[in-house]
């Protein structure tokens, strides 16, 4: 039954491919905007942060748009593409599921974080331009 399993999900990702690899080209979110010096502030916090991720993983994607939204320039590590980065996700986070977002720099160890809601809510606390309004 296992085996049966398996191949239904690998269909039906297989048939949702294209669909989020379009959502993920053409939905992003319009990006903040920041001065200078304030983008500047950010892109050397988001230094100590990686996503780890895939391209097709629909959570995955609803974090890229966060990012993009927030305009931060993090790492991105493709754990589907790239087995050293699974190894590196595995030996630090103790899991390899996506996303997860590795912090380096808060103490003295690395902080994972693993759901998708989690990453957002933590990038927007983190980053999130204060209203002009």
């Amino acid at each position: 039954m296992g085996t049966v399993t398996r191949t239904f999900f690998r269909g039906v990702r297989s048939a949702l491919t294209p669909a989020m690899l379009a959502f993920d080209r053409f939905g992003k979110p319009t990006p903040v905007e920041r001065s200078a010096e304030a983008q500047a502030e950010v892109d050397r916090a988001c230094q100590d942060l990686t996503l780890y991720q895939f391209r097709t993983c629909p959570f995955c994607v609803k974090v890229r748009h966060e990012i993009h939204r927030l305009a931060l320039p993090i790492a991105l590590r493709d754990t589907r593409e790239d087995p050293a980065a699974k190894e590196a996700l595995q030996a630090g986070g103790g899991r390899t599921m996506v996303p997860c977002l590795a912090i380096a720099g808060e103490g003295s160890e690395t902080r994972w974080l693993y759901e998708s809601e989690e990453i957002k809510r933590y990038l927007r606390h983190r980053f999130e331009p204060a209203s002009t309004g």
